[in-house]
């Protein structure tokens, strides 16, 4: 069943480079309208096209000619129509003379006919560009309104444009040049409230320019807290001087969501499902967006959307299964190297600020410990010392495999460090015995005893060699609370704090590829092909692990999954369910999905307790949970709105 994105703060905009001919509003709004129907069936709510694109960009001294502009105010009426017909709001370029001056417009039509005209405000005129020649500027035209094809509306570059049924969505708009000057009009439009700045544009091509285009639309969006909608003219405008390559961008909060192929004749369009939960949460949490201030005056200005949006799933915008970690190889080791970089400098600070002759880590053969030992050979080199600094301390127990401890005490020699072997079995079945646990009772005091024993044992070797303990626990398990209190959860200093389990895999597998060759390469590679677990059961007759943790939390790529979106996009229950349904529609069942997004919310809520007495960690990406930095919850806060809105899916 296809549930409509808008449930979920979502709009479906557009952005269109139509084929053009130059002087010729008849053709052009013909191609305009075309795109509206072949839009409408895709479900877009807003459509924007470029510059002046009724009459096309390059007319020169045409535009001086009555009959052309006659044209073009025709050309609106049609577009006018067309939008009562499909629904879709649109956005088009056209020139306009009022009060006996000529301007470059912006004009808005909603679904009951035009909402408002946006002049220009900042007109090139240097260069390849000289429209001072024919246009003037916003600044010269009076605030107020005016009759436009017999209906009175306004115009101004102080509107932003709202609609009443959807608070979220609030349209700010610039043109062209407005975004290239040194105070874009965006910013001020942005803290007056705009969600979504639109700008149609017609920027040449030169060599080098597109990227610099791409970053300054991505980078606006990112600084505005907003989506951007950017237009431009395409290969259709006239060839005299310049090219023109139908460049087209739609950016939200800094990512790039789409983007036209260039230089193309026909018509271009790409579509987008902008976020508007995202922008407005994003907003809140951002001090800097709190505190702008913005001296310009803006009138809202009512544009009418269709009273049900017709956009369905799927989601039209990138969406990825494991959000912390890049698709794309090359980008992928790029980020590894970033992340190994700070969780090595934060140690190395550490170390030398604290004057610790040790680092003492307890090595197990999985995952977290092994990046942590990675992560401070790395820190020690920094400061000029080498891994025989380190004390590998492997602690085996009663649910240790032969695979592990294996691993464990070969990559420890293979590394070069100084290591130790304490099997902690029989301390711990004397606690047990001493505490009254009766025997086979393999429940949480059972399990908790051995990781407090551990850490124990890593404390009092700490102070005898004048060191430190490094933690291994990771961000996954932080959030969930998969970490025993003052046992594997303390520390003196928790280097992947801030990593989660997803990327705990792909940053031992770079380390193993380009860090550390030979048998520790080959040793990094066989631990993670190793099961996540604790290891704090029994193995069974056979000497076989019995405990793997996603067998009893659920997977972790879920977990790091509903993490991402409810930290870093405060989203609600029932829009990461959505989200997640798609992501992983291939993977799991909507059955499984929720009862691990339920499982995620319990563990979150019950486990801020231990968050709140973490050690210091480096944050490394946008999520983190350090109670000094990102993320402050009280202990005691309730889970019940979350649980219930999970329970009423």
């Amino acid at each position: 069943m296809k549930t409509s994105i808008a449930e979920f703060d979502y709009l479906r905009v557009a952005v269109g480079v139509p084929e053009l001919r130059v002087a010729d509003p008849v053709f052009n709004v013909e191609r305009i309208t075309t795109a509206l129907r072949e839009l409408a069936e895709d479900g877009v709510e807003l459509a924007v096209f470029p510059e002046l694109c009724l009459t096309g960009y390059t007319c020169a001294d045409l535009f001086y000619q009555p009959h052309l502009l006659n044209a073009a105010l025709e050309a609106l009426k049609e577009v006018e129509s067309a939008v009562a017909e499909t629904g879709v709001v649109t956005l088009v370029g056209l020139p306009m003379e009022i009060d006996s001056r000529l301007y470059n417009c912006a004009a808005l039509v909603g679904v009951d006919g035009l909402a408002g005209i946006v002049p220009k405000t900042c007109l090139p005129t240097s260069q390849e560009y000289y429209e001072e020649r024919w246009f003037a500027r916003s600044a010269t035209l009076p605030i107020g309104e005016f009759v436009v094809n017999g209906h009175t509306v306004p115009v101004g570059a102080d509107l932003i444009f709202v609609d009443p049924s959807r608070p979220k969505l609030r349209i700010g708009i610039e043109v062209c040049e407005d975004l290239w000057g040194p105070e874009p009009i965006s910013g001020p439009l942005a803290v007056a409230g705009a969600t979504v700045l639109v700008n149609p544009s017609a920027s040449n091509e030169i060599l080098g320019k597109a990227a610099y285009r791409r970053d300054l639309v991505r980078q606006q969006s990112g600084r505005c807290l907003a989506a951007y909608l950017y237009t431009s003219a395409g290969p259709g405008e006239s060839s005299t001087d310049i090219v023109f390559s139908g460049h087209a961008l739609i950016a939200e909060c800094g990512q790039q969501l789409a983007e036209t192929e260039r230089f193309a004749f026909g018509t271009q369009l790409k579509i987008a499902d902008i976020d508007l939960q995202r922008i407005t949460g994003d907003r809140l949490a951002s001090s800097a967006f709190s505190a702008a201030r913005t001296a310009r005056a803006f009138r809202r200005i009512v544009v009418a959307f269709p009273e049900l949006p017709r956009a369905t799933t799927p989601v039209r915008r990138p969406l990825v299964a494991r959000p912390f970690i890049p698709g794309d190889t090359a980008r992928r080791a790029e980020h590894c190297r970033e992340i190994f970089a700070i969780q090595s400098t934060g140690l190395a600070k550490r170390l030398a600020h604290t004057g610790s002759r040790t680092a003492v880590i307890g090595v197990s053969g999985g995952l977290d410990s092994t990046l942590a030992l990675l992560v401070t050979i790395h820190a020690l080199a920094m400061i000029g010392r080498g891994p025989e600094d380190i004390l590998s301390v492997v602690m085996p127990g009663p649910g240790s495999t032969d695979r592990t401890q294996s691993n464990a005490e070969r990559l420890a020699k293979a590394l070069g460090t100084t290591s130790r072997v304490i099997p902690i079995g029989p301390a711990v079945a004397q606690h047990l015995t001493d505490i009254g646990q009766p025997d086979g009772l393999h429940d949480a005091t059972y399990e908790n005893t051995q990781a407090r024993e551990r850490t124990q044992i890593l404390m009092n070797l700490a102070n005898q060699n004048a060191g430190i303990v490094i933690g291994t626990g990771d961000l996954s398990e932080l959030a969930l609370g998969w970490c025993t209190y003052n046992g594997d959860q303390m520390s003196m200093y928790h280097v992947n704090a801030g990593v989660p389990k997803t990327l705990v895999r792909h940053l031992i597998e770079w380390c193993a590829d380009e860090e550390f060759a030979g048998e520790a390469g080959d040793l990094l590679r066989d631990i993670c092909a190793t099961p996540i677990t604790p290891e704090l059961l029994p193995l069974s007759a056979g000497r076989e692990l019995v405990q793997k943790t996603e067998d009893t939390i659920g997977a972790y790529e879920l977990h790091d999954f509903f993490l991402f979106h409810t930290v870093r996009h405060h989203c609600r229950p029932a829009k990461v369910y959505f989200l997640a349904k798609q992501a992983f529609a291939d993977v799991y069942s909507d059955e499984e999905v929720l009862k691990v997004l339920r499982t995620f919310y319990q563990r979150f809520f019950t486990s801020q307790f231990k968050r709140s007495a973490m050690p210091d960690g480096p944050k490394v990406g946008t999520v983190a949970l350090s109670p000094r930095g990102d993320w402050r919850m009280p202990s005691d806060a309730s889970a019940a709105l979350w649980l219930a809105e999970c329970d009423a899916l």
